[in-house]
């Protein structure tokens, strides 16, 4: 197991992200629980996770990787989408 404890990661998550859905919070808890994040801050471990979690899922990336499109340049594309669904969790739910 990680250095966080899943609580201490729920925590971190509601307060910097209070419109995260529960499902989203519960995927990211037991994805930065089975990483070791010596060094790394816990905004650090769940910045990195919800950005490689939202590329890989909730945008193009995969396919553009496999078009051919270099990996640098289909971050670049896709970054702007994840910036958006980031920001639209720090608004407090509705």
């Amino acid at each position: 197991m990680g250095k966080f404890s899943p609580e201490t990661i729920e925590k971190h998550i509601r307060r910097k992200h209070p419109g995260c859905p529960d499902f989203a919070i519960a995927f990211f808890i037991g994805e930065i629980t089975k990483k070791d994040w010596q060094g790394a801050s816990i905004g650090k471990a769940v910045g990195i996770t919800m950005q490689n979690v939202l590329r890989h899922s909730m945008t193009d990336y995969d396919q553009m990787l496999l078009a051919g499109v270099e990996r640098e340049g289909a971050r670049r594309r896709i970054q702007p989408k994840i910036n958006v669904m980031i920001a639209t969790w720090k608004k407090p739910a509705d």
